[in-house]
């Protein structure tokens, strides 16, 4: 998979620009607050329709105009695809081969894109809201069914902390609709945690190689999937759909007194083991960067395996905060495999030596020329 041309108009600080990307390493230069981030950003909102810096699409669009347009011309196995975006105050639009798409579940998965930047370091040490948010974004793009499901679950969810809010403490009569939805909560419920751990056994398979590669064989790393519900097979979507309703069952008093949701999808979390230990609460630094690079590495390899395409990889200056060995397995493992973005204000050092023949371009205050 490549993304060969794309254009934008009005979004963030470009006017109205038209660019052809190489099929390898494109290298983007540029001092800061000229235009790096932002042009990865909207490859990143061309493939899912969202952004990875803000909830609040508005922030795309240039000060002084109405709407935004982001257009990509994407090569597949099958051939060409036009992908398009248009941003207003109305919302969004999305096209496919230039027709219009109904809903955006439909759209997403046209484009895969794996984003690494600085922050993603902290995906071993950071929130397990944010390893829910890795998982959940990941996974979306590779199953149509794990993108609808997860966008049914938090519908209902709201719907059922509304609802319990609404109950506090009345009598059981009011219960009637509270089952209901507990009921379908536990069905998508179940469906993403088993997605979830098939999802994760295959990509635990790809980031223990790497991380092994990585540490000089020192070390092993492996997953785990924390989770409340109790079910008796995890592998088996019935029975983690049971336990749910039986969590739900036997949380009532205290969701009622919280008036949340207190089990499912939404409040799990993944684990990073490194030798036996949490690399989150005992791993050093090293360890922490050397995980979350592997796991990185890792969705390379299972996007093809799922898809039959590998993804555009999207790297926004994350070589300052690696150190050469890791650069250079990170450089290494996608050399002449994936179609690369990458973001600096120099190309030197282990880069520099590494990258075969990659296509620069210089950016300064939303302009882009290509070096000769």
């Amino acid at each position: 998979m490549k993304l060969e041309e794309l254009k934008l108009q009005h979004f963030r600080n470009y006017q109205d620009l038209d660019v052809t990307f190489g099929s390898g390493v494109n290298v983007l230069l540029g001092e800061n607050a000229q235009g790096k981030t932002n042009l990865l950003e909207a490859i990143y909102f061309l493939a899912l329709a969202r952004s990875h810096r803000t909830s609040n699409d508005r922030e795309l669009i240039s000060w002084e105009a109405d709407t935004a347009q982001v257009y990509g011309r994407v090569l597949k196995h099958s051939g060409n695809t036009p992908l398009e975006l248009t941003l207003s105050k109305h919302g969004k639009k999305a096209k496919v081969n230039h027709l219009e798409q109904a809903k955006l579940s439909d759209y997403v998965g046209q484009l895969n894109v794996i984003l690494f930047a600085p922050e993603d370091l902290s995906l071993v040490k950071g929130s397990p809201q944010g390893r829910r948010r890795f998982m959940d974004m990941e996974f979306g793009q590779m199953s149509h069914k794990y993108l609808y499901d997860i966008a049914q679950y938090r519908t209902i969810l709201k719907q059922r902390n509304r609802y319990l809010k609404e109950l506090g403490n009345k009598q059981q009569s009011d219960m009637v609709l509270l089952d209901v939805l507990s009921d379908q909560l536990a069905n998508y419920g179940a469906s993403i945690i088993n997605a979830r751990l098939n999802l994760l056994k295959r990509l635990e398979v790809w980031a223990a190689q790497v991380h092994n590669e990585i540490s000089q064989e020192k070390e092993t790393l492996v997953f785990r999937y924390e989770t409340a519900v109790k079910a008796a097979d995890l592998s088996d979507t019935q029975h983690i759909y049971e336990a749910l309703k039986q969590g739900y069952q036997d949380r009532r008093e205290k969701e009622l007194f919280q008036r949340t949701t207190l089990i499912g999808p939404h409040r799990d979390d993944l684990k990073f083991i490194v030798n036996g230990k949490d690399v989150a609460s005992f791993g050093s630094q090293g360890q922490q960067r050397t995980t979350a690079l592997s796991v990185k590495l890792a969705e390379i390899n299972l996007m093809y395996e799922q898809t039959g395409e590998y993804p555009v990889l999207l790297l926004d200056d994350v070589l300052s905060e690696l150190d050469d060995s890791r650069q250079t397995h990170l450089l290494t493992a996608i050399q002449d495999k994936v179609q690369t973005f990458l973001t600096t204000p120099s190309l030197s050092g282990v880069a520099q030596k590494l990258i075969h023949q990659p296509t620069v371009f210089n950016i300064s205050n939303g302009q882009i020329q290509t070096d000769a």
